[in-house]
């Protein structure tokens, strides 16, 4: 299936979230939606989390796509925190979903992907022992913020929460962007 129909399906999901949770929507409405079948859906996604997944792995590379090259940290936090805050919509209701395949495990896993691609990069190794576990304590609490930030109404600007996330990376992990110039 070409990206053109993924977003379609995307976009269909959207539309729904407008109106009904994550799980009263159907692959079948969603299919529907998109000009799609069912069989067309299933060939791409193991289930509507995994359309979900794509999708927000797609905004989550395009938030972060510029940071290796000479932005910061923050900064790419405030663009993933902008758009996140333009698809309310869509991340409010895909950050109430539970599960093994729930946008907030994704979100963990793709994040400490990126650090770990973005350390490996500039040092020539992953991060091990003692960094490797503080990047994934990390991970995980900035994916809980986020949530948090999300389905409590996005009160705080994008920047003010990219410069709270950046105030809050552990003293090793700091002083270690701070050498790649990352920070």
């Amino acid at each position: 299936m070409s990206d053109t129909a993924r977003y379609s399906l995307a976009r269909a999901m959207e539309e729904c979230l407008r109106t009904q949770s994550v799980e009263s929507v159907t692959v079948t409405e969603l299919a529907r939606r998109a000009g799609l079948t069912r069989q067309t859906f299933y060939r791409n996604f193991m289930d509507k989390y995994d359309l979900i997944n794509w999708y927000f792995g797609k905004l989550l590379s395009s938030s972060f796509e510029h940071m290796g090259s000479g932005r910061t940290v923050r900064e790419g936090l405030e663009r993933k925190f902008e758009y996140i805050r333009a698809e309310r919509v869509f991340f409010t209701a895909a950050f109430r979903a539970d599960g093994t395949n729930s946008l907030k495990e994704h979100d963990v896993d793709a994040i400490m992907s990126f650090y770990t691609g973005l350390i490996e990069r500039k040092t020539g190794a992953p991060p091990g022992g003692d960094l490797a576990f503080l990047l994934e304590l990390y991970c995980r609490g900035s994916v809980a913020m986020t949530v948090r930030w999300v389905l409590g109404g996005m009160k705080s600007e994008p920047a003010e929460l990219a410069r709270r996330m950046t105030e809050a990376l552990p003293a090793q992990i700091e002083a270690l962007f701070k050498r790649l110039g990352l920070l």
